[in-house]
């Protein structure tokens, strides 16, 4: 069981912050995503890999004046 935003989420093994993005439809074009909090890259979302228990924050990021 991982958590992403606080609510439990199903453990897949292999998978990366790239497929949790697709899977959970997150396509907001400003995210900032925080793996156990450390924040992952833009760059590096594909080769991050999500471990069981990891805690994974998806932060949609908003101008406004």
């Amino acid at each position: 069981m991982i958590k992403v935003n606080n609510r439990d989420q199903e453990f897949i093994h292999g998978m990366t912050i790239q497929i949790l993005l697709e899977k959970n439809e997150f396509t907001f074009p400003g995210l900032v995503i925080k793996l156990n909090g450390k924040v992952i890259e833009d760059h590096e979302r594909a080769q991050a890999l999500i471990k069981d228990f990891d805690d994974v924050k998806v932060i949609h990021i908003c101008h406004g004046g």
